[in-house]
């Protein structure tokens, strides 16, 4: 049985960019997490130790986003799919979007995304 947990809209506050001043000022970026795993034992026991704990994967998450500055957040998202891969061999596919807000492309957007899925060869 696949499931999915989600994390939706997590926010940070991060310096990433391809340009000196983002990486210099920073901004807000936010990442969406689809992780397909088998939870149902865990939901049949009501037992957290048998699922992955979404509290643990924010923390990674926000460790990962704040350890390294990256030009693209197409790298940003697939470093964090791969790192969630190796931490977690209970997924069997993740999505990572990552948003970016305030992008300076000379006009007006909500904001750019780069989304990354993959699946465990193990």
């Amino acid at each position: 049985m696949i499931n999915i947990i989600r994390i939706k809209n997590a926010s940070f506050y991060a310096y990433h960019g391809a340009l000196k001043e983002e990486q210099f000022m920073g901004g807000k970026f936010e990442a969406d997490v689809d992780i397909f795993t088998d939870f149902s034992e865990a939901a049949l026991k009501d037992d957290l130790k048998l699922t992955i704990n979404y509290h643990d994967v924010y923390k990674f998450i926000n460790q990962l986003v704040h350890e390294k500055k990256y030009d693209l957040i197409e790298t940003l998202a697939t470093m964090i799919a791969d790192e969630l891969l190796k931490k977690y061999s209970e997924i069997h596919k993740i999505a990572v979007r990552v948003r970016k807000h305030s992008v300076p492309v000379g006009g007006v957007l909500d904001c750019v995304e780069a989304e990354v899925i993959k699946e465990n060869d193990r």
